[in-house]
């Protein structure tokens, strides 16, 4: 196959482990997955060849890992891995990830170096990633588990947009944290709380991964382009 003129959701679908790559190149798989990798890689300013090379090793490896393939899943046990692995976690994230902030900011607020506003966009993230988790779990979920996902093109659309906004929340909070990097001589808070942002971004990434380039591809295929 012709990897650079595959999406990067195709490509991030069929290859255990593309993921990891795509974000090591600052390559937008989940809210950007229906750009070619060329096309992606040009925007960026990334040359395709490394990644090309890449990416036929890693689909060329076995998968070792035992993690389960959610593409043979079906859409019932799609939505319950989502709600499990996903919106419960991201309710005990960000809460914690908030305290920290604010922590962080009261105590070290006069460096130039603290995350200042860091916990207010946090709380706005976490009112709108609320917000979309709910829309999920009232209508378009129920709307999926009783078979009726191909007539869920509008909700799925919606919720495309609105991973694209917090595709943007994510990239304003790498920007206030030097790309989740803590500082020479920070705390201990200060470096939990970034450890818990890094793994926050992991999560909510594979998240929109597993909702726009699996799940809601079943119903309503994005145009690659």
């Amino acid at each position: 196959m012709d990897m650079i003129e595959l999406s990067l959701g195709q490509l991030a679908r069929r290859i255990p482990g593309a993921t990891r790559l795509f974000d090591a190149h600052r390559l937008d798989f989940c809210c950007g997955g229906n750009k070619t990798l060329r096309a992606a890689a040009e925007a960026a300013g990334v040359d395709t060849a490394p990644i090309v090379k890449e990416l036929q090793v890693l689909a060329g490896r076995a998968d070792a890992s035992g993690e389960r393939d959610w593409q043979e899943a079906s859409a019932t046990e799609l939505v319950e891995h989502i709600l499990a692995r996903y919106h419960a976690v991201h309710r005990e994230q960000l809460p914690e990830l908030i305290r920290l902030a604010r922590k962080v900011e009261q105590v070290h607020g006069d460096r130039a170096d603290c995350p200042h506003g860091l916990a207010e966009h946090l709380s706005a993230m976490t009112q709108e990633l609320e917000s979309h988790m709910r829309k999920e779990e009232d209508v378009l979920f129920p709307m999926i588990v009783r078979g009726q996902g191909p007539r869920a093109g509008a909700p799925i659309n919606v919720m495309r947009m609105e991973h694209d906004d917090h595709g943007v929340a994510l990239r304003a909070m790498e920007a206030m944290t030097n790309d989740i990097t803590a500082p020479g001589g920070a705390c201990t808070t200060w470096r939990a709380l970034y450890t818990g942002l890094r793994t926050f971004r992991e999560d909510l990434m594979a998240h929109i991964h597993t909702e726009n380039n699996i799940l809601f591809e079943r119903f309503a295929p994005a145009v690659v382009h």
